[in-house]
């Protein structure tokens, strides 16, 4: 941060999550014309009073914060009407399970992306992804007796990998990702040794990479060699782009392997209410399901939860229109910063709102690229070692932003 007149001139989007609401932004965010437009992308969105982690990063006046995966955008009415009519019944007692929910998912997987997924697949689950994901690692943990054949995921990838594995006390190992001309590739196999798993974000985090449905079906022929588990994290999968397909881990491999295949998925991410924890898990291996149940269950937790089922059956049963509009306004957000940014994209995102960038081709500091571009420009990002060895001189933007934020945006990108 520089001059003075650079708070002045960005009032506006000061740290949204501290008490006070700047007048200016309170002003556009009261008036009801600003919501006209159906969903209201291109109108201000203020997030005061409501403890945002993505604007707690903004440490100082006039930071737009966009390293956080958070959307700062509004989410479905659907959703909003479904947990005040929720609300106004004041039982908040202990839940059962609604089995139709398990329907429910099968149903959205087969209208929004032409997967047959069978519903006694699906576990409902009262925890987000992060958490499921740990869960599924105890589940899979070998005789403590014997040697921990190691966990495989590669890198650059979401750095939570790594972490779950590490307070799991795990062994794991980093593939190194291929970049070429068009973007990121999977790792060839087969791999060196037997696995307990192997994780993966599909699409890829940090990248938006789709992955091909060939890619997908070869590497569960690998982790099924090395008697591995492949565990696909989907929960950027509802967010692909128009005019690509997201390839459902569990429906894209061969019939054979998938037993050995889970996919992770949430309305988190997709319907921007990750605030409520929630995920669900496609296991077609019912004796997988059994003990992964079992493994839930010895930390408390069941199938169900009052507000979990209340958002995932408004978001997959009414949410459909808010995410078409959803992602035809992601689209053009990454259309306008990729035309920007040029060569520092190191791989155009077809899915999500997440823009990977080459620190260098932006005229940055490899080794201290973050804090560079928070001084020069007062946007906040990733840091790219976050996301493994495979992402050192890298940084992660995140788009998912009102239109006169993102004009702001790249107006301070012209400063590099």
């Amino acid at each position: 941060m520089t001059a003075d007149n650079f708070q002045r001139t960005d009032d506006t989007f000061r740290n949204l999550s501290a008490a006070s609401r700047p007048p200016a932004f309170t002003a556009a965010c009261d008036d009801p014309a600003a919501f006209a437009v159906p969903f209201a992308f291109d109108a201000p969105f203020d997030r005061t009073g409501t403890g945002s982690s993505k604007w707690a990063r903004a440490t100082a006046p006039g930071v737009i914060p966009m390293g956080l995966a958070d959307m700062d955008l509004p989410g479905p009415p659907a959703v909003a009407e479904a947990l005040e009519r929720r609300a106004r019944h004041r039982a908040y007692g202990y839940t059962v399970c609604d089995p139709a929910g398990r329907t429910l998912v099968a149903d959205w997987y087969r209208t929004r992306h032409g997967a047959e997924v069978d519903p006694d697949w699906v576990l409902l689950l009262p925890c987000g992804p992060r958490t499921a994901l740990r869960h599924l690692l105890e589940t899979v943990r070998t005789d403590a007796a014997q040697p921990q054949p190691p966990v495989l995921f590669p890198t650059p990838e979401w750095g939570g990998f790594a972490q779950l594995c590490r307070a799991a006390g795990l062994p794991y190992r980093e593939l190194p990702l291929p970049l070429g001309p068009d973007g990121y590739r999977l790792p060839r196999g087969p791999f060196a040794g037997p696995a307990s798993a192997v994780l993966l974000s599909n699409p890829h985090n940090p990248s938006g990479t789709v992955w091909p449905p060939g890619r997908l079906r070869s590497l569960a022929e690998y982790a099924a060699e090395a008697d591995a588990l492949l565990v696909s994290d989907e929960v950027h999968g509802d967010l692909t782009h128009p005019g690509r397909a997201h390839p459902v881990a569990v429906t894209t491999v061969e019939p054979a392997l998938r037993r050995r295949v889970v996919t992770l998925n949430s309305v988190g991410k997709t319907f921007n209410c990750s605030g409520i924890p929630s995920s669900f898990a496609l296991v077609p291996d019912p004796g997988l399901r059994a003990r992964l149940t079992d493994t839930l269950a010895g930390y408390g937790l069941w199938e169900g939860g009052l507000l979990e089922q209340t958002v995932q059956r408004a978001a997959l049963a009414e949410g459909g229109p808010w995410l078409d509009a959803l992602l035809a306004h992601l689209a053009a957000a990454r259309t306008r910063l990729t035309d920007r940014l040029g060569p520092a994209v190191r791989s155009t995102p077809h899915a999500s709102y997440l823009l990977w960038l080459d620190a260098a081709a932006l005229g940055l500091p490899p080794a201290t690229a973050r804090a560079a571009l928070l001084e020069r420009c007062g946007l906040e990002a990733s840091d790219g070692a976050e996301f493994g060895p495979g992402g050192t001189g890298s940084l992660r933007l995140d788009y998912a932003l009102p239109g006169p934020v993102l004009d702001t945006v790249l107006e301070r990108l012209d400063r590099l």
